[in-house]
């Protein structure tokens, strides 16, 4: 087989979904990981006389690891390759998962955070890597729109899987199954790798060493690039902004809206499931356009002025299921846009590392975000939790904005340079 007939712009649909559909399911794996602990820590709390601080160390440690590795790993999925660090990232919370089932103190608790966000921080950097060099570029909108969605998923799956498998047994069974899935997912992979093998494409990424000399003549030449820092702090606020849904969002509604907390809880079941309906809807916007900046624009006005509405506390409180169900579709709507976004920023041969780097926004909006809008809380001011949620959405803005000026311009001057 030739490499033409493998040019990764005119992949079949079969290959491409194929991509698709295991780099998919291995970040959903990733986010499944976010919650590996949260839902048990009623067992864990118990059984360790653990205070809520210590509790929230956990995940601070988890997320904060995360975002160290995962700068660091965009350094080495564009030097060895995307697939055997997603590999690698797998095995990790599989064993993490383990040791933490195995725990006999905080201590180790601890220890198992710091490996599960050993092995979360990978997944970006590679995922992405394995979505831009494998899969066609008409197809990318809804590659990175699966992407967001898979990860919705398994948001959405550990609690019940976990919390399940605890009430039936016990808090370290239901850690020890979260490590089948990890494994499971790594022995799917393994037996596909062929369809993740870099040596089909002919391409930088079956090349690995040559990236240095297109990525700003350095190895750490593309941090001189302003668009990388101006991503990196568009993911910093917008998951600065997602932290306060997902941390607070229940509680607050109760406070605010005198509802029961049953249906505060079912509002952001409707968010995440709009969220995920937003992504889909994204990937086939984001396919049809350029300027994915705008799109960006326009989504998160619409989510961060609901976010504000529900914070002035003016609507009745059987509309905000309708309301927070609006905020998650236009946030993930964006989904797709965004990384397209980062694609754009990116220099030649260095995707892995813009990745990572602008990804471990990411992270430090996850470990940080629950701090401050606790901290809100406990001021007894939740309408300001979702006041600042919709103005860091709003403010998240101008950043995409400033960074798809920037691509438009340097498509522009690549346009012109031929006739100069």
């Amino acid at each position: 087989m030739t490499t033409a007939a493998l040019d990764p712009s005119r992949n079949p649909l079969r290959h491409d979904a194929q991509v698709i559909g295991l780099v998919g399911l291995a970040h959903g794996v990733s986010h499944f990981y976010h919650l590996l602990l949260a839902p048990l820590f009623p067992w864990i709390k118990a059984e360790f006389g653990l205070s809520y601080a210590e509790l929230g160390l956990l995940m601070t440690v988890f997320f904060a690891v995360s975002a160290v590795v995962q700068t660091a790993s965009g350094f080495v999925v564009d030097r060895v390759g995307a697939r055997p660090v997603l590999f690698a990232g797998l095995a990790f919370l599989g064993s993490a998962a383990l040791l933490l089932s195995a725990s006999s103190g905080y201590a180790a608790l601890l220890l198992g955070a710091g490996v599960a966000g050993l092995g979360n921080g990978v997944f970006h950097p590679a995922d992405f890597t394995l979505l831009n060099k494998h899969v066609s570029q008409p197809r990318l909108g809804h590659a990175f729109s699966v992407h967001g969605i898979s990860g919705n998923l398994g948001w959405a799956a550990a609690p019940v899987f976990l919390v399940t498998i605890a009430n039936l047994a016990t808090w370290r069974v239901a850690l020890a199954a979260a490590s089948v899935v990890a494994f499971g997912v790594l022995a799917v992979l393994l037996v596909l790798r062929h369809v993740l093998d870099p040596r089909e494409l002919g391409s930088a990424v079956g090349r690995p060493k040559a990236a240095p000399a297109s990525a700003g003549g350095s190895l750490l030449g593309f941090l001189k690039l302003p668009q990388v820092w101006v991503c990196w702090a568009f993911f910093l606020l917008t998951t600065f902004s997602a932290a306060g849904i997902q941390s607070f969002a229940p509680t607050a509604l109760t406070q605010l809206y005198g509802i029961p907390f049953t249906l505060a809880t079912a509002s952001y079941t409707v968010y995440m499931l709009c969220s995920a309906g937003g992504m889909l809807v994204g990937g086939f916007a984001a396919s049809r356009t350029s300027n994915h900046d705008r799109l960006i624009a326009l989504s998160f006005t619409v989510s961060g002025l609901m976010a504000v509405l529900v914070g002035l506390n003016v609507a009745p409180g059987l509309l905000v299921p309708v309301l927070l169900g609006v905020i998650g579709f236009g946030a993930g709507t964006a989904g797709p846009s965004r990384d397209l976004l980062v694609r754009a920023a990116s220099p030649a041969g260095a995707t892995g590392r813009v990745y990572g780097v602008v990804y471990s926004g990411l992270d430090i909006g996850l470990a940080s975000g629950p701090l401050f809008f606790g901290a809100l809380m406990d001021a007894h001011l939740p309408n300001w939790v979702f006041f600042m949620i919709g103005g860091f959405q709003l403010l998240s803005i101008f950043t995409a904005v400033t960074v798809g000026n920037g691509n438009r311009s340097r498509r522009g001057a690549t346009a012109q340079a031929p006739a100069a």
